[in-house]
Order: structure tokens, then sequence, then C-alpha cells
């Protein structure tokens, strides 16, 4: 790859390692991982449970380090970051989607999603307002004011995006955003994520059980025996082209 073509990804791994000890023996969790995610691409990562999946998105995320292996954010090489840099980074730069949204129970969901922007130092009423702006872009803006309990699982997810949006990333990692609700409600969170998605031009890694979900992205990964491989099963270009 040129530099040119690297300064063009959002996120790329190259040769990523990560081993983890277990008493006398070495487990390899990631064997040379390669992977690159552009603007406005949305990148789906596929793989049996205990794959490696939440592995390699929390050394994506900068939340884990690689046994070896470089990182590189927006072309600039952050291996050998700082733990202040990769606060910053992870702050500014990326934003997260877990499986369980996680959300503060004590807050309503615009209180929530104001959450990140506060502590980024960003002024409480301008906070308001995007919070509110996210929120009615996935259909919320009637749920501002109620607390976690108060809204169905597809709504406390749909709070945990806009959350992970709250600052302007450039980078959204979701870890089976979808993984804990039921078929339709799968799909309408699933659906209202593509859409925030491609209004805002992020570059978009999203792990995921779901092959028909994951048909649905632009590229798709599959993670096996620590190995990633770039995929294009007739399954997901079917899918592919009556979506797109």
């Amino acid at each position: 790859m040129n530099n040119e073509e690297q300064n063009n990804n959002v996120l790329e791994l190259s040769g990523v390692v990560k081993t983890y000890k277990q008493g006398k023996q070495t487990l390899e969790v990631l064997a040379g991982v390669n992977l690159t995610v552009r603007p406005k691409e949305i990148a789906a990562l596929v793989g049996q449970s205990g794959a490696g999946k939440s592995t390699l998105l929390q050394i994506a995320g900068l939340l884990d380090r690689p046994t070896g292996g470089r990182i590189f954010i927006n072309g600039e090489d952050i291996s050998k970051a700082s733990d202040d840099l990769r606060t910053h980074l992870r702050r500014d730069y990326i934003g997260f989607v877990y499986q369980y949204h996680n959300l503060l129970g004590d807050f309503s969901a615009l209180e929530n999603v104001m959450m990140p922007m506060l502590i980024a130092g960003k002024d409480k009423k301008a906070a308001a307002e995007h919070a509110a702006m996210l929120l009615d872009k996935l259909h919320l803006s009637h749920r501002l004011k109620h607390r976690p309990a108060e809204l169905s699982g597809g709504e406390q997810q749909r709070v945990a995006i806009a959350r992970a949006l709250a600052n302007s990333p450039k980078l959204l990692l979701a870890d089976e955003p979808t993984g804990n609700l039921d078929p339709n409600t799968a799909e309408e969170v699933f659906g209202a994520l593509l859409n925030v998605i491609k209004e805002t031009g992020l570059a978009a890694l999203i792990a995921t059980h779901n092959m028909e979900l994951a048909a649905r992205m632009n590229r798709q990964y599959r993670l096996k025996d620590g190995v990633l491989e770039d995929i294009n099963e007739p399954l997901f270009a079917k899918v592919r082209k009556s979506f797109y």
C-alpha cells in the first residue's frame, strides 16, 4: 500500500498480533491481522464466538495494545502512542457501541448523550442541542426526558448509538450492537445505525453474528483461528446488490 492510499484510511491495522499467556502456554488470538476501513465505508466483522472479534475491536479502539504489529489512524502510526494521546484519540476520534447499551440509569436519554460532550469540555447548552439533534435523527425526539428503565431495548440501543456519535467521531466501532435484541428490533436499530453512518460519512467497523446484516455493509471480514480474511460470498453480493 502506498502512502496516498494509507492516508485515505481512517483505520489501518498492519500485521497485528495479540497473544496471552496461559501458564506455560501462549494463546494466539490474532495472528498478523491486516485491516483497513476508509471514510464512508461500513465494514462487517464476522466470526464465531471466541474468534477474537472483541479483542480486535478493543485494539482498533485503542482500549488494548497489540503484542505486535502497527496501528494507523488517518495515516499516522500511533502504535507506540502515549496513554494520554490514546485517551485523546478515543475521546475525540472514535465512537463505541456495545451489545449492552451501558446507559447511566439515573440520567435521561438526553443527559446520557450529553455526557461525553460535557466530559470533553463542551458548553452545556451546545451539548444539549447537539444531543437532541442526534436523538431526533434516531427518531427519539419524543423520549428525550425518559430514563433508560422507561425505554424499550431498541430505544436504549439507539440512545447508545447517539451517545457514541456525540463528539462527532471519524470512526465508529460496534460490537454486536443488535446481538441482544429480537429480530424485528434488531432490524430497526440496524437500519437506524446505517442511516446515521451514511449521513455523517463515518467509517465504521461492526462486529456481528448476523450474516444478513453483514451482507448489507460495504465490505466483510471474517476472523477465524486468529486470521482475518476479506470475503465476498455469494450471499453478501446478492443482498448488497438489492440493498444498494
